[in-house]
């Protein structure tokens, strides 16, 4: 484990460019794991105190918008110890310590700090946290949480703790735009977006066009294992009421009615919102969606004679230029499965999506 100095994020940009340091990193092996697992190594008091209970409150939460509980991550504790790189290759690794804490386990964590470091946690109490990438494996992401006692760490992670948690949350969907941007696209159904529509949107392979109108487009990948779906549609921007979750459900309930079938020789069968499942509300958030304002909905649909459904991700936002309202969704059906990463790359998708594309763009 290389010692981690005070002025770690300085130094980084100057060794980013240093060639040893490249060496270094193209030699690592792989990160290892499935997308959401992460390893939080710390000492076992600690892990079965008030700080253990409050990472596993983190990053164990439910998440919101699915129909089964499901967990932000797949939170595996280690207990420090000498020997366990293998387990150090996780594509997502958490190491927690305080300097109050005298245990064996303790002391090993502190290892891989500079005495400077040591000394700067000891007198700035505001000092609880430090990132590095590419540690043990290419493509890691680590985290360093950290304290003079208990108690400081513990005031830090109840502050922090959505921060925390939203942090690795933007490195998965980061990664999946990464391996979205390098995997082959369906490079026919890409440009007829751009040349019909004006819109982009990178798609992975096996999406077909499953219905299509003037205002609609419906993209569909069916496999054994899980039906997944993403639509676009979109009307003229009148104002920024349309923007409410109420409106956006109002326009989604009216696009699904009229273009989402569950049998298409049966016209009576359609989709609807899910409104009515105790305990799973509406989750509405305002985002910065690639540089335009944004409204994120994470809820439930079903069929009207409930005969399927599951969990939707959207986006309601305003091409300004076009004066056009946008409302893009991803939504999948896979009963009995866990649907937290079906969701997650679905989330990836929709972030290509971009209005106003030349069509002559390529």
């Amino acid at each position: 484990m290389r010692k981690l100095l005070l002025g770690l994020v300085i130094t980084a940009l100057v060794i980013a460019c240093n060639t040893s340091e490249k060496t270094r990193i193209e030699n690592l092996p792989n990160m290892s794991g499935k997308p959401g697992d992460m390893i939080l190594i710390m000492d076992s008091i600690q892990w079965k105190g008030e700080v253990g209970e409050e990472l596993r409150k983190m990053f164990r939460a439910e998440v919101q918008g699915l129909p089964r509980e499901e967990p932000l991550f797949n939170l595996i504790y280690v207990h420090p110890r000498k020997g366990y790189t293998l387990l150090t290759q996780i594509r997502n690794l958490v190491f927690v310590f305080t300097l109050d804490q005298q245990t064996a386990g303790s002391k090993i964590l502190k290892e891989s700090f500079s005495d400077e470091t040591l000394e700067r946690i000891r007198r700035d109490s505001s000092f609880f946290l430090v990132t590095t990438k590419d540690e043990y494996s290419r493509g890691q992401e680590v985290m360093y949480l950290f304290g003079d006692t208990q108690e400081n760490l513990l005031k830090h992670l109840k502050k922090n703790g959505r921060s925390i948690v939203n942090y690795f949350n933007e490195v998965e969907k980061k990664r999946l735009l990464t391996n979205l941007n390098k995997v082959t696209t369906t490079k026919e159904l890409t440009e007829s977006l751009r040349k019909e529509n004006g819109i982009e949107l990178k798609i992975p392979f096996g999406f077909k066009v499953a219905e299509r109108q003037n205002d609609f487009v419906w993209l569909r990948l069916m496999d054994a294992r899980v039906d997944k779906n993403i639509f676009i549609s979109w009307k003229p921007y009148e104002s920024e009421y349309q923007l409410l979750p109420d409106s956006l459900i109002a326009f989604r309930n009216e696009i699904a009615r009229q273009y989402l079938f569950d049998d298409p020789i049966n016209p009576d069968s359609y989709v609807v919102t899910e409104t009515s499942v105790p305990f799973k509300p509406l989750k509405a958030t305002q985002v910065n969606f690639n540089g335009k304002f944004a409204m994120e909905l994470r809820w439930l649909w079903k069929t009207n004679n409930n005969t399927m459904g599951g969990p939707f991700i959207s986006y309601g936002l305003v091409d300004e230029e076009q004066q056009r309202l946008y409302y893009i969704e991803g939504f999948c059906y896979s009963p009995g499965k866990d649907q937290r990463e079906t969701i997650r790359e679905l989330e990836a998708i929709l972030w290509t999506f971009k209005s106003g594309v030349n069509p002559a763009a390529q």
